[in-house]
């Protein structure tokens, strides 16, 4: 019964229009309630989910996303790509793809891929004889790969949620080739319908305008390299690597590039802390949602479930993405994350799954949701950014769903692909 009063409350809250966080700690004190535990233990498990020092790592990230956003790199790195992939057919969608993988290793952020890149991007593509559509979910579908390759706030909480025990480390490599890969694949999807529609190619600049451009955006691209070389070489925690590379993006977006000023960096320090204050909400009342699901044995319920259903593993995995993908339509990815990490990973490590994979498995699982309705963020983002309706953009949309599930097939079936860098690390 307390189950029902769990999920009951959670599923009526959001219906009727709660924020996905509130409804989770509604739901979690219905139900302790219901128990008859006292009120206070809700905020006590809220309390104990945030007060997790590896936490302390996103605000740094986050900052340091937002200062790159706003401080000018984008456009540097929009330029690179454009100088290296802008001669293909179809070259503008290439270079927004690319673009998207060089800000992701970035930003981490797929949002602020959209909000940087789109509005860079899409008006330019529509300019150039580009569908309106074919532009938006172009930056759309691409703007995850910031969610998989590092560094990505989103490892730190998988991290969390896992229990501690995953290296962050292990995390960043491991996103790396995945990352890459889907970025080919949506390129492919992107190049064979560019061909079909007759889409127009940029004149190959010369090999000294791919230097310039190159030397140009070195700097800003140190920014990952920084966080991610830090924590991989031990020098520093994956908390100190966030502190010192906003640190480093504030001083290099100033001073060398002189492209911050102070309304730019006010706007940073802002939404930095919006988003921050968001994802610790739900950080928090994730985990007393969580708590309660452990409490009423739910991760051994659902396993008995699926293992009654079939013994296969390649079975039971195509299960488990598929539940990920409907939940990934409805729900916060950072919710879900905290929320499905401790119920399914038992069953993939069951069998034989690295606990690594599984966590770029469900990344790039949970980044999909991020695009698709009801509930896709960047979807909505990407529609308003490139004003277009969002029935217009779903309509064409499915060939780079289809490249993107294509990529996650092979992280869930090879373990090399994400394993493979980790493994020359050890």
């Amino acid at each position: 019964m307390g189950l029902a009063i769990l999920l009951g409350v959670f599923g009526v809250t959001v219906v009727i229009g709660f924020p996905v966080a509130f409804a989770m700690g509604i739901a979690a004190a219905s139900a302790f309630w219901f128990e008859g535990f006292p009120m206070l233990i809700t905020f006590q498990r809220a309390t104990a989910g945030v007060t997790v020092f590896s936490l302390l790592a996103i605000p740094f990230f986050i900052f340091a996303g937002e200062i790159m956003l706003h401080g000018g790199i984008a456009s540097r790195l929009v330029k690179l790509a454009s100088a290296m992939v802008g001669h293909l057919k179809g070259g503008l969608a290439m270079v927004n793809i690319f673009s998207s993988m060089l800000f992701g290793g970035i930003s981490g952020s797929a949002v602020a891929d959209i909000s940087a890149l789109g509005s860079l991007l899409i008006p330019v593509m529509k300019e150039r004889g580009y569908r309106p559509d074919f532009a938006v979910n172009v930056t759309v579908t691409s703007s995850i790969a910031g969610i998989v390759i590092p560094p990505s706030h989103n490892m730190i909480i998988f991290a969390v949620a896992a229990g501690g025990g995953i290296s962050v480390s292990k995390l960043f490599l491991a996103g790396v080739i995945p990352g890459m890969l889907m970025c080919v694949c949506l390129a492919i999807a992107a190049y064979i319908l560019s061909v079909k529609h007759n889409y127009p190619s940029e004149p190959f600049p010369g090999w000294r305008a791919i230097l310039d451009a190159s030397i140009d955006a070195l700097p800003g691209f140190m920014t990952a390299v920084i966080i991610v070389g830090g924590t991989l070489s031990g020098i520093f925690t994956v908390t100190e690597s966030g502190a010192f590379g906003a640190v480093y993006a504030v001083v290099l977006t100033k001073f060398y590039y002189r492209s911050l000023n102070w309304d730019a960096f006010k706007t940073s320090v802002v939404g930095a802390v919006r988003t921050t204050a968001m994802v610790m909400i739900l950080i928090a009342f994730a985990s007393s949602f969580a708590y309660l699901l452990a409490l009423y044995q739910v991760p051994g319920k659902l396993s008995d479930l699926l293992v009654s259903i079939s013994d296969n593993p390649i079975v039971i995995l195509i299960m488990i993405n598929l539940i990920l993908l409907c939940l990934g339509m409805i729900m916060d990815m950072a919710a879900l994350i905290l929320i499905c990490t401790p119920i399914f990973l038992p069953i993939a490590v069951g069998l034989g799954m690295d606990p690594v994979q599984f966590g770029i498995m469900m990344l790039i699982n949970l980044g999909l949701g991020l695009c698709t309705p009801p509930v896709g963020t960047c979807l909505f983002v990407g529609c308003a950014v490139g004003k277009v309706k969002i029935e217009q953009a779903l309509k064409s949309i499915w060939p780079f769903y289809l490249a993107i599930l294509f990529a996650l097939i092979l992280v869930t079936y090879i373990p090399a692909v994400s394993l493979w860098l980790p493994s020359l690390y050890e």
